[in-house]
């Protein structure tokens, strides 16, 4: 069952485990689920803004992925929906983490609402021009943390 907190997540993805997502142990495969947090992010991100991603042709400063981690919790298969769940946990001055949590649908015969994998990966505000980080710029903040419901913590340690 999902931790206690999976409230916290504001924003949910639907994802239907495709056959190619699985691998010859019947389960997907590892790598997949960089793509499930990815396609989370993009919709999240979406949501916070209004807005898609930015290409550096439409916009010299975007966000680069600086780091990811996957914590495999329970197996899923081909034909199961997964939610992929994501948050901004804590804001740096150029970066932040997004969590992410996938959890089994309900309409699984293999344990609704079971957790399947957690994760987060760092994203850093880069100007694409002069290649280097910048600092996350203030409307971006604020939308973020309106989303949120409130002040997101700082950076960790």
């Amino acid at each position: 069952m999902p931790s206690p907190d999976a409230a916290q997540y504001r924003y949910r993805l639907p994802v239907q485990v495709r056959f190619r997502d699985t691998d010859a142990m019947g389960h997907i495969n590892n790598a997949v689920y960089l793509t499930y947090f990815e396609s989370a992010r993009a919709g999240y991100y979406r949501a916070v803004t209004g807005r898609s991603f930015e290409g550096i042709d439409e916009h010299p400063v975007s966000l680069i992925l600086a780091r990811a981690t996957v914590d495999f919790r329970a197996q899923a298969y081909f034909g199961e929906t997964l939610l992929v769940a994501c948050r901004t946990s804590w804001l740096g001055r150029s970066s932040f983490c997004t969590a992410y949590r996938i959890t089994a649908a309900e309409d699984t015969v293999r344990g609704a609402g079971r957790l399947i994998a957690e994760g987060e990966t760092v994203l850093v505000t880069f100007d694409y021009a002069a290649q280097r980080p910048v600092p996350i710029p203030a409307d971006l903040l604020a939308q973020l943390q309106a989303f949120e419901g409130g002040p997101i913590p700082p950076r960790p340690g």
